[in-house]
């Protein structure tokens, strides 16, 4: 097994963006793309990784760009100002990851017709949108996500299965967000899960996650049983 990594520039309106996509080469043929959505502070190391784990796990891994080639925020305050125009135009959001399952799609490495998307904290949000909006994705899943609704698809029917993967005590999505996006999905026709991780905050599948005045904690039990849902998610998906 080889794991290989191709950066992959792709551009939405006048903005240059970059994605990774990570694939094994010792598997024949097309196979199933994932793409991998980052949090707040871009595309980094982090979300390349989670490719990678794809690829090894027989996927095309394709950790997508939101914000552009080389961005990436260095603290909480420049993560927040990249994410904001996101939040304030859900639109623009939904474009730009649409856009990023194409470039998947056209990815000779990857099989067109079978391709989900797993995001994590911003990138949670990411792709529920991308379910809301009505798109053809077999799934996604939203790690640590933000749930709130993005007010320009109601009425659509979600396509997708969902899957959330939630820390109960996640300051940043409490609750009372939780069984709201239950009542959407429920609304929207999905076939959602959500499993709900006690005494676990937000980014606990990031080890390092360590901002206890933000609660972002870091918890490997979380961590390892949200990697067997997706894993257990992504084959039913595709078989």
């Amino acid at each position: 097994m080889a794991i290989q990594l191709r950066p992959v520039e792709y551009r939405h309106r006048e903005v240059l963006l970059e994605g990774m996509l990570a694939w094994d080469d010792a598997l024949p043929g097309p196979r199933p793309g994932v793409l991998v959505s980052h949090a707040w502070g871009g595309r980094g190391e982090f979300e390349v990784g989670k490719a990678r784990a794809l690829a090894e796990q027989g996927y095309a891994g394709f950790a997508l760009d939101m914000y552009g080639k080389g961005v990436l925020g260095m603290d909480p305050e420049q993560n927040s100002a990249l994410m904001a125009p996101f939040l304030a135009d859900r639109a623009l959001l939904q474009q730009r990851i649409a856009l990023a399952v194409s470039v998947l799609r056209d990815q000779p490495e990857v099989d067109a017709a079978n391709i989900a998307a797993i995001g994590f904290c911003f990138g949670g949000l990411c792709v529920l949108d991308l379910a809301r909006s009505g798109s053809e994705v077999k799934g996604v899943a939203s790690f640590h996500g933000l749930f709130d609704p993005p007010g320009n698809t109601e009425g659509k029917r979600i396509k997708a299965r969902v899957l959330c993967l939630h820390g109960y005590d996640d300051p940043m999505a409490p609750p009372d967000t939780m069984t709201a996006l239950a009542a959407e999905l429920s609304a929207a026709g999905a076939d959602w899960q959500i499993h709900a991780y006690g005494n676990t905050q937000h980014s606990f599948t990031n080890p390092a996650a360590d901002n206890v005045e933000m609660g972002a904690i870091y918890n490997a039990s979380a961590d390892r049983r949200s990697a067997q849902a997706l894993a257990n998610f992504l084959a039913e998906l595709f078989d």
